[in-house]
């Protein structure tokens, strides 16, 4: 039984194709598109699924959409109606999306497929983040939590997972959203919405907590962990420019400018900025309140999560607990879950954004609706495309790209060394990750042993704020001499979904974030290639981690096919580029021409 699960219409679009419960493909459309976070119709995503399956769309028997538009267009007209007239804008802007386009997606999607529309189900959002958690995870019963921004009405959900069906017992409703709580700090901070969080969350350790009881004013926080806004403070039910008011502002000051450079005492200010501001002890000042402001919102987000959990707990008596929605991908919070609730066991999906959506619907209906009973444990992320190396041989000669083919074995030991030598490696093999991480399939990496690595990787490649950290990745069996972590296989430390105490952060500064990690630990049958590099590296240097960041620019989606590799590579600093066991070297294509790319 072929089912296709598909989400889009708000952020990072995406489609999922599982075969009698198996996931065969899932990917999120800016992969193909190279648009970031890429909301349209997931045409790209849709045909790639349906090309890895070998299937054309008449051999699909079901396609599952991740919401329920007409209860989401409900709450979006009693929303707007509820707050008129200031909500005058944002319903005309509601109803441009809608009407001609949001309302229809049954049509959309039998009309593209060429399907009949008695194949087409919907799925309630946030059911499709808990069954995206809970049944791909390996756990025969646990409690689960949902948490993110809004689907229809529901901002949070908790329930449990047996076997193959799913109960939902408790749900919290919009306006009163801890996403949104956090996706309004982000605005004030200078930062994109759905996109910005992480760098609220990179910010905050450079930052004291000292405005939680201001943030206090503007929520009530429950036993249970709900929360109640007081939305005297908030605008983004009402505007679609704003999601703050002027109260708001004047509780907390002025928002940070997003044109501004962002620098504390502790984060220094990168060469790679050039001269200092004439105003530098004014913006330092200024940006350390920025900094306490974020410190002040994650550390009250961690409380409300930490609450919430125990509470599930209580009611629940369970040790296993799976989560999705995008407050689950806060891997800062995801590590207090580890070390002050009483759950033993945790497991992320790790696309846990909206895109998740898109495989939780597909195994819902298979599952809970339609009553199959096996499943399937997701052990991996690599769902997404990958390319043969004929295509990667015929790739480099037709745009006359100089390279060297090494066996594996030359390889690896070719590039542990450079790594050695301070050379930053762009790597990628095998089917791209689904969701935000890049874990060894598309990454960039670098040696995590010298602290100028985080410098020369921001300057020269990512072109980002030098507050934001980078991930180690280290052998599994290894991951206990060096992070404060009990379980290196599970899922959280798999998907880098965990941020967790460095135990020797001057071995490896290049990868310690004010004395803590978001760890990927790596293991050997899952990704063989990637750890054998790490193994190699660990060799000849005694330290068995590497740095691993994303192999993408800022602002452009990670890496998917061999062209937007090289692309990237040669906009960069990186010194190596290695596509499978192709090696093709900077020096030797500086004056390379992308615009003649075929």
């Amino acid at each position: 039984m072929k089912i296709l699960g598909i989400s889009c219409y708000y952020h990072d679009s995406a489609a999922a194709l599982i075969d009698n419960g198996k996931i065969i493909a899932a990917a999120e459309e800016e992969r193909f598109s190279r648009i970031k976070h890429d909301s349209d119709f997931p045409k790209l995503a849709i045909g790639f699924c349906l090309e890895q399956a070998g299937i054309n769309s008449e051999d699909l028997d079901y396609v599952v959409f991740y919401e329920k538009p007409y209860v989401k267009f409900e709450r979006i007209l009693l929303q707007t109606l509820s707050t008129f007239p200031s909500s005058r804008k944002l319903f005309v802007e509601a109803m441009r999306e809608w009407l001609p386009k949001k309302l229809w997606i049954k049509s959309s999607i039998a009309n593209h497929l060429e399907i009949s529309a008695d194949k087409i189900y919907f799925c309630d959002h946030h059911v499709s983040h808990a069954a995206s958690a809970f049944y791909p995870s390996p756990f025969k019963k646990a409690a689960i939590l949902t948490l993110d921004g809004v689907g229809e009405w529901t901002v949070a959900s908790w329930g449990v997972g047996t076997g193959n069906t799913i109960n939902i017992y408790k749900e919290l409703r919009f306006p009163h959203s801890l996403g949104l709580l956090y996706s309004v700090f982000t605005a004030y901070l200078g930062f994109e919405v759905n996109e910005g969080e992480y760098k609220v969350m990179g910010m905050a350790p450079y930052g004291n907590p000292r405005f939680t009881d201001r943030i206090k004013k503007i929520l009530e926080i429950n036993d249970d962990g709900s929360i109640k806004l007081d939305l005297d403070y908030f605008t983004f039910h009402s505007s679609p420019q704003k999601s703050f008011s002027k109260k708001f502002v004047g509780l907390f000051g002025k928002p940070r400018d997003k044109n501004d450079l962002f620098f504390t005492k502790k984060t220094g200010y990168p060469r790679f900025w050039g001269d200092k501001p004439r105003d530098f002890e004014t913006k330092l000042k200024e940006n350390q309140k920025y900094a306490d402001l974020a410190a002040s919102i994650q550390k009250v987000t961690e409380e409300v999560v930490v609450r919430m959990v125990n509470y599930i707990h209580q009611k629940t008596g369970l040790v296993n607990l799976c989560m999705a929605g995008g407050v689950a991908l806060n891997s800062v919070a995801n590590g207090k879950i580890v070390r002050e609730t009483p759950f033993k066991n945790l497991w992320i999906q790790p696309a846990a954004s909206d895109a998740g959506g898109a495989l939780g619907a597909a195994l819902y209906l298979y599952h809970n609706v339609l009553n199959n009973k096996k499943r399937y444990q997701m052990t991996h992320a690599y769902l997404g495309k990958g390319y043969q190396q004929i295509q990667i041989k015929n790739f480099l000669n037709s745009n006359s790209i100089p390279f060297t083919q090494y066996n594996i074995e030359q390889l690896i030991k070719l590039i542990a060394k450079a790594l050695t030598q301070k050379k930053v490696v762009g790597w990628f093999e095998g089917r791209f990750e689904w969701g935000p991480r890049a874990l060894g399939h598309r990454s960039i990496l670098a040696d995590p042993r010298s602290a100028s690595m985080k410098d020369i990787v921001n300057s020269k490649i990512k072109f980002r704020e030098p507050y934001r950290p980078f991930a180690p990745a280290v052998l599994e069996e290894e991951a206990k001499k060096y992070f404060d972590i009990d379980d290196p296989t599970s899922g959280p430390a798999r998907f880098m979904i965990i941020v967790i105490p460095a135990k020797k952060p001057k071995t490896i500064p290049a990868v310690s974030h004010m004395g803590t990690s978001r760890i990927q630990s790596v293991n050997k049958r899952l990704s063989p290639q990637y750890y054998a590099l790490i193994k190699e590296f660990g060799k000849l240097t005694g330290v068995p981690v590497i740095m691993n960041t994303s192999f993408n620019l800022k602002g452009e989606p990670i890496v998917t096919s061999p062209s937007d590799a090289f692309k990237t590579f040669m906009k960069s600093g990186i010194d190596l580029l290695v596509l499978e066991n192709f090696v093709v070297e900077k020096k030797l294509v500086m004056d390379f021409n992308l615009n003649n790319l075929k």
